[in-house]
């Protein structure tokens, strides 16, 4: 029996790097998974090697910037499932520079995806888990969310967000035995930053390794919540960093 073997979970940005990585942690552990994301191809991808290693796997193509979207994707985990136990809020992007040059189109980007995203599947997610009286949140935030880096007003600023909502929901939930937990990756080797990440010779893990972060989050006993963790590369920059 894996540690999550009975469980829902519906994981958001599911079709590459930190979301896959988790994804495929969860199956692993025994979890029947959601996988939603806007890339279908991708998804249906991961569809096809989880269902030929005899693992419960349903796509749901969605952005998780549009309500209507969002909505139908959790019922139809609801039309699947009759429940969800577990919600990982991971869709994110990034885009960045000098404060003074930010797009509006690049700031409300970045705070469509990384923080509307989230509130519209955590509100979805709090009236399944209600009446449940259960249920687990985990919110992928960052680093930058406790230590900012130059040129990523608009990322740190949504981070920073995330980890609000984090507290208020682990607050909102509580009575009704739902907790919510923050996960602040360090440098992750994802597609989208690798070039950059190999020229600036940054340290990085990879998203293998965070999912084993957040299988032990959505493992706990259900009256136990991690409320906030950090992982990051040994070697990475953070500490003093500023």
């Amino acid at each position: 029996m894996g540690k999550l073997a009975g469980k829902i979970a519906l994981i958001t940005g599911a079709s590459r790097g930190i979301g896959k990585g988790i994804a495929e942690g969860f199956a692993r552990e025994g979890a029947a998974l959601v996988l939603v994301a806007r890339d279908l191809d991708r998804l249906r991808q991961i569809e096809e090697e989880q269902t030929a290693a005899r693992r419960n796997v349903v796509v749901v193509q969605a952005d998780v910037t549009d309500e209507a979207q969002v909505q139908e994707a959790f019922q139809h985990t609801m039309r699947m499932f009759g429940r969800l136990d577990i919600l990982v809020n991971n869709a994110g992007v990034f885009d960045g520079g000098p404060l003074d040059e930010l797009t509006l189109e690049a700031w409300e980007k970045v705070m469509a995806v990384n923080l509307r995203g989230p509130f519209l599947c955590t509100r979805e997610a709090m009236r399944i888990m209600k009446p449940q009286q259960g249920g687990r949140i985990i919110n992928i935030g960052s680093i930058s969310a406790q230590r900012v880096r130059p040129n990523s007003a608009a990322y740190s600023t949504s981070k920073h967000g995330i980890w609000g909502l984090t507290q208020v929901t682990q607050l909102e939930g509580r009575p009704y035995g739902i907790s919510c937990c923050c996960l602040h990756p360090g440098n992750v080797e994802v597609e989208t930053l690798a070039d950059a990440q190999r020229r600036n010779n940054e340290p990085r893990m990879r998203p293998e390794e965070l999912a084993e972060a957040a299988i032990t989050m959505a493992a706990l006993p259900a009256h136990v919540a991690m409320l906030e963790a950090i992982v990051m590369p040994v070697a990475q920059p953070y500490i003093g960093r500023g």
